[in-house]
């Protein structure tokens, strides 16, 4: 989808670019449905499939739906690291290997180090000189604290320079104990499909004795690292799905309606199947009641030939650049930025100088961007061209909404704003609210907050507590 197009102040069709033959379509409704997925792959690496964007949403944004809590972003905890520059992806471990695996990096920072310099091994390093941190820091959860709180402990411990692979970015995920105790056929009916999964992307068998130390048998360890892998904020929309412009509904990750800050106790399918099962098939039904709605629009009306032209103009401009760079090299450079700057852990100076960063990355797309080929047909670099220009809107988004709201809460974890002992401390005197911004008619124009104020009825707000 390139575009939404409005007829009367109502969402009455898109506009659509046919991937194979390049020609764009249109297409007349009664009302519009985005069910497109979320931002993920702003990071440029996530978990997410290479293909998912958040052009429709970001187009709908543009037209005037509001985008609420973008800044809400969940880093995934057990990941399987970054190896090199050369990745278009991260795979996801599930997380049910966190019910029988143990999290732990070294005690002692000179085998974190022998490790990173590929010395030693996981295996090598015996029971009493391992930090289960996660089984320290949470003694009443343990390594089944929520994805939020494992992933912020793990980046903890690799900045303080316990990483175990060779950048330094990892933490190991141990079966040996489950294993020894339950017996590796128990292990491999839970697990073993994972298992043969991790095996056949690292050359390392977690199911396979490595050592055995004073009578201890220990297993090859996994290792894992956060990554991005969903997005709870996306497009405000009210009770009935609906989005700030008439007839336009968004439904799935794209919204930002059933998750909050941090997707706790909740899924991708469960929101799929209550917006797409239980809740629109009803709701909708109150719009297209209005009998008004019901005269089919032609796509020859002025609408749908101003929207056209716009979506080819502007393909036509990012055709005509001519630039040195793909877009893949700037897509990395974006997803760096927003790691570095707007990534697990976010401050006023680093989500300011990401700002900045992202406002010359911009320039550096409008100027230098190089698209192979021709408009018409197949052209892959061209659509990957016109997601990376919202990928950059996107991140923008995420940033500006980070930046504003000076508390740490879920997925969103503001350095300045935590407890003495690194949890997560909310400020809900004053960002008791979700952050709704608003386009401002150029994506070089800062983007207006609008705040809608959250109430509780039924049940009492409270700051979470996994120690006791």
């Amino acid at each position: 989808m390139e575009d939404v197009v409005i007829v009367d102040g109502h969402a009455r069709g898109i506009i659509a670019k046919n991937l194979v033959t390049g020609k764009l379509e249109r297409f007349t409704a009664n009302a519009v449905v985005i069910a497109t997925g979320g931002y993920g792959n702003t990071y440029f690496l996530s978990t997410n499939a290479m293909g998912c964007n958040c052009t429709a949403a970001v187009q709908c944004y543009r037209k005037g739906a509001y985008m609420a809590n973008p800044s809400y972003v969940q880093i995934h905890p057990t990941c399987i690291p970054v190896h090199g520059d050369k990745q278009s992806k991260l795979t996801l471990m599930s997380e049910s290997l966190r019910n029988d695996g143990r999290i732990w990096v070294p005690k002692k920072l000179e085998d974190a180090k022998a490790l990173q310099a590929g010395t030693k091994k996981g295996s090598d390093i015996p029971e009493e000189d391992r930090d289960y941190y996660l089984e320290r820091r949470y003694p009443a959860f343990g390594n089944l604290v929520p994805r939020d709180v494992a992933s912020r402990a793990a980046k903890e411990r690799c900045d303080k320079g316990f990483g175990v692979n060779n950048t330094g970015l990892a933490v190991f995920l141990d079966f040996s104990e489950s294993i020894n105790r339950l017996g590796l056929d128990t292990i491999l009916q839970r697990y073993g499909n994972l298992f043969d999964m991790y095996e056949e992307i690292t050359d390392v068998n977690p199911g396979e004795v490595a050592n055995e130390i004073n009578g201890v048998k220990y297993y090859n360890p996994m290792m894992i690292f956060p990554a991005i892998h969903y997005t709870m904020g996306g497009i405000w929309v009210d009770y009935e799905l609906m989005t700030t412009i008439p007839g336009l509904f968004s439904i799935g990750e794209c919204n930002f309606s059933d998750h909050g800050a941090n997707r706790l106790g909740a899924s991708a399918l469960m929101q799929g199947l209550a917006d797409g099962y239980f809740v629109l098939p009803y709701t909708i039904q109150n719009y297209l009641a209005d009998q008004a709605l019901w005269g089919k629009v032609p796509t020859d009306r002025p609408e749908f030939d101003e929207a056209e032209k716009a979506v080819n103009a502007e393909i036509d401009r990012l055709m005509g650049i001519h630039g040195k760079r793909s877009v893949d090299s700037i897509h990395k450079e974006l997803g760096h930025i927003m790691w570095e700057y707007v990534g697990m852990g976010r401050t006023k100076e680093g989500l300011e100088e990401g700002l900045k960063q992202l406002k010359a990355l911009r320039e550096e797309f409008n100027t230098n961007l190089f698209i192979p080929g021709k408009k018409e047909g197949l052209n892959i670099e061209l659509d990957k061209a016109i997601h990376l220009r919202d990928f950059i809107l996107m991140g923008e988004l995420v940033a500006y909404d980070a930046l504003h709201r000076e508390e740490s809460c879920g997925g969103h974890f503001r350095e300045e704003h935590q407890t003495e002992e690194g949890e997560a401390k909310r400020d809900d005197e004053h960002f008791f609210y979700v952050g709704c911004w608003e386009y401002q008619g150029d994506d070089n124009k800062t983007p207006e907050l609008i705040k809608e104020p959250l109430e509780y009825e039924a049940i009492k707000v409270q700051t979470r507590n996994y120690k006791n």
